[in-house]
């Protein structure tokens, strides 16, 4: 559905190159909903520009649907764009126009006769979930509101393509999540390939099935979304994870437990798949005499299956405690000593 070869971006500015896209290649397969994930800078909005013919690449060619996005012009590439809709984190609606009148407009442009466009607009409000807003003006509108009319009109032209640019960075935690669950629910409806980039990580968890890690411009990791959480190989990756898995509070209860006893260690277990359901941590108490608290803990879906992570302070004899490790590690759990220092 789309590919990626040997693509590079460079930017001239006085006279300065700025590499923002650095020899990246990528396959994402149609009807994946795949992430790009990275920190201001990396290149991941660049990227995605480059997926509509909003940038052209320096060098590389990108393949969109079977189009060849960096080699198209003029009225092949309008067509093309046809196929490639996008979502912006800012909405990016007409403010003087209400929301049919907003999702009508790209079908306005096409010569859709106005009959057709009525019924099709009506169609796309009710599977946005925005059933009686269509007279309402966007200031009218909350911020998901506004989002739920930017993705009904993204899809008013019936795209294979859906890229969506920060498309939650706007909204609250609630709101965010009720968008991702649409665009879940629309990908499986339509079967529509989905790329989205982002800086935060609950995002890629809630609904991606793969994710792209950039940093400077390059790839640095790929993968499925489950395995990524499992076993992060770059820094960068685990400072993601360590968004969703390791809140804030949990390392003031790591700090507090470490003063209060210094003997002890605090562990990290992680938990994928099946794992999430044992009943591991009975198990240490009934089998090892060993002192066990509960840190912090969570499980968390994914589009791949569950992950969990459980924060332990346990504190006994040394044998005892290597003992206990051993066992943990013998039930596909993943196991992390964490320096208290």
């Amino acid at each position: 559905m789309i590919t990626l070869s040997k693509v590079s971006k460079i930017f001239r500015a006085s006279g300065e190159a700025i590499q923002a896209v650095d020899d990246v290649n990528l396959s994402i397969n149609q009807g994946e909903i795949f992430g790009v994930i990275g920190y201001s800078g990396a290149g991941k909005s660049t990227l995605i520009r480059m997926l509509n013919g909003l940038e052209t690449p320096t060098e590389g060619s990108v393949v969109v649907a079977e189009h060849n996005i960096s080699k198209i012009k003029g009225a092949m590439l309008r067509k093309a764009r046809q196929e490639i809709s996008m979502i912006f984190q800012h909405f990016n609606l007409l403010w003087s126009r209400t929301v049919h009148e907003n999702i009508s407009f790209p079908l306005e442009i096409a010569g859709m006769p106005k009959n057709e466009r009525d019924a099709r607009v009506k169609e796309l409000i009710n599977l946005v979930g925005l059933e009686g807003r269509g007279n309402a003006y966007p200031s009218q509108l909350s911020g998901g509101q506004k989002q739920r009319v930017g993705i009904a009109r993204a899809l008013a032209n019936d795209p294979k393509v859906l890229l969506c640019d920060e498309a939650t960075s706007a909204l609250d935690p609630q709101t965010t999540d009720s968008i991702l669950e649409l665009l879940v629910d629309i990908n499986k409806r339509l079967g529509l390939t989905i790329v989205l980039i982002t800086h935060e990580m609950h995002v890629i968890r809630k609904i991606c099935h793969r994710v792209a890690v950039m940093e400077s411009g390059r790839i640095v990791e790929l993968g499925p979304v489950l395995d990524v959480f499992r076993n992060p190989a770059q820094q960068i990756t685990k400072r993601f994870v360590r968004q969703v898995t390791e809140p804030e509070a949990t390392k003031e209860a790591i700090v507090h437990l470490a003063e209060r006893y210094p003997e002890g260690k605090v562990i990290q277990l992680t938990f994928v798949g099946e794992s999430t359901e044992n009943p591991l941590i009975a198990n240490l108490i009934r089998n090892f005499d060993l002192d066990v608290n509960i840190v912090q803990g969570k499980i968390s879906q994914t589009q791949n299956g569950s992950y969990g992570t459980l924060y332990i302070h346990i504190d006994g004899k040394n044998d005892e405690i290597t003992r206990a490790l051993e066992y943990i590690e013998k039930q596909q759990v993943g196991v992390e000593v964490i320096d208290n220092e």
